[in-house]
Order: structure tokens, then C-alpha cells, then sequence
């Protein structure tokens, strides 16, 4: 069981961490990024799709290479792709009541936007128990796993590294936080991706974790809960 008594700052991503990624909501998004790239650039669908899945690689996320390559409008882009149906989304009770345990601070911290988290939070019924959202724009259009974002993340917050953790459903996104001091959790999975989902920016399985990764969860509302339930009984003992 997690040890976390010493945690003071809980950080969360966004996109299928806080929500299962088996419920395929993020698969709505992947298909409006390449409906964007098909209307911008006028290309045929399998053209659009190679672009944004390379951008992805390249640059963090699909988003930073049209910016780079194309001058796209970051705000126009993230309006246009997080326009989707959050039916797949109910409310998560226990969730709920698992974050509002939680003793410090609460932040989510994604490559989204506000909007977005907002809209997926409320869905879930969670939005109004964060402290604060860090989007994609408050770190200044700089993609996780990046430093720089992560460097600014906490010097915004005055955070201890030492007493935060992060939770995250890709690996890599983890490795910066590790190196900060920040205990890591993985986020797994076993949802079906796409094929053509490049193998490093999908969500890790059960086992996949590295040295970086403290602590692995396929549940997230039951490890938050033993977390919180561990803390209990350490201070009652």
C-alpha cells in the first residue's frame, strides 16, 4: 500500500487519468485533431492522420507542431478539438469523495485547456474540489514532457517537489516530475488504442513502468482511497 502521509499537493492530468480511459472519450479528440489538419491543410484523411501523429511524436503534442509548421492559432485549434460529447462521462461519486479526503492542495495539470478540464471535471463532479487548473496556455503553449512547464508549474504554486505527487496515465510525463523530487504514479490501462497510436505516447499497461514510476494503479478512486485511508490509521495508531 502507498504511503503518502507526507504528501501536501495532489496533481492530476487530465485525460484518461481522472476518467477511465476505457470509456474512449479521448478517442473523440484524437478523430477531431485529424478533421482539423484534413480542413487546414486540405489534405486527404491518411495524409492528415501521418502529420498528426508525427507532430505528436516530434513535438509533444499535434498541437506544437501546427504552431511550429502550419502557425495554426492554439486557441482555435484547442476549441475546435475539445468540441465533443461527454455522454461517456457520469458522475463519479466515489471519486469524489476520495479527492475531498484528500488533505493540501489539489491541481490538475494537462496539455488541454481549462475549458476542457472544466467541462470533463463538472461531467464527473469533481471540478469545484481543484484548487486551480495549469492548462496547455498558463504553461505557455509548452507541452508536457517538457521541463520548462513542470519548472513553472511549481515555481506558480510554491510547491515542495518532495511533499507533491503527480498522477499520470503516459510514463514519460512522469520523468521530469520524478526528476523534481515528486513521487509518480502511473495511471494504467488495458483500453484498446488505435493502431497507428505511436507505441511511446500511449498509455502504459500494468508492468510497463519504469524506474521513474513510484507507484503504478489500474484503479485510481481505489488507490486514492487506500491513500488516504493508510494516513488515517498512521495517525490514529
Amino acid at each position: 500500500m502507498a504511503d503518502l502521509r507526507h504528501i501536501e499537493s495532489w496533481i492530476f492530468d487530465l485525460d484518461n487519468t481522472l476518467y477511465e480511459a476505457e470509456c474512449q472519450l479521448f478517442a473523440q479528440i484524437d478523430a477531431r485533431m485529424t478533421s482539423y489538419i484534413r480542413e487546414r491543410l486540405s489534405l486527404p484523411h491518411d495524409e492528415a492522420r501521418r502529420i498528426q501523429k508525427d507532430y505528436y511524436v516530434r513535438y509533444g503534442t499535434t498541437m506544437s507542431g501546427l504552431m511550429h509548421e502550419h502557425q495554426v492559432e492554439p486557441d482555435h485549434f484547442l476549441d475546435y478539438v475539445h468540441d465533443i460529447d461527454l455522454a461517456q462521462i457520469q458522475p463519479n461519486l466515489a471519486l469524489a469523495e476520495a479527492l475531498t479526503a484528500l488533505p493540501g492542495y489539489k491541481y490538475i495539470y494537462t496539455n488541454g485547456s481549462t475549458k476542457h478540464a472544466e467541462n470533463v471535471a463538472r461531467a464527473l463532479g469533481v471540478f469545484d474540489l481543484f484548487d486551480d487548473v495549469f492548462d496547455i496556455k498558463a504553461a505557455k503553449y509548452t507541452p508536457k514532457p517538457k521541463r520548462a512547464p513542470y519548472e513553472q508549474f511549481v515555481a506558480q504554486y510554491d510547491l515542495d517537489p518532495e511533499r507533491s505527487v503527480m498522477f499520470e496515465d503516459l510514463s514519460q510525463n512522469l520523468e521530469i516530475p520524478h526528476r523534481l523530487g515528486m513521487t509518480t504514479v502511473l495511471v494504467c490501462s488495458d483500453a484498446a488504442w488505435l493502431s497507428d497510436e505511436p507505441l511511446e505516447k500511449r498509455p502504459a499497461r500494468a508492468g510497463e513502468a519504469g524506474e521513474h514510476i513510484h507507484f503504478e494503479t489500474n484503479d485510481l478512486t481505489a488507490f486514492l482511497t487506500n491513500a488516504t485511508t493508510s494516513r488515517s490509521t498512521a495517525l490514529t495508531a
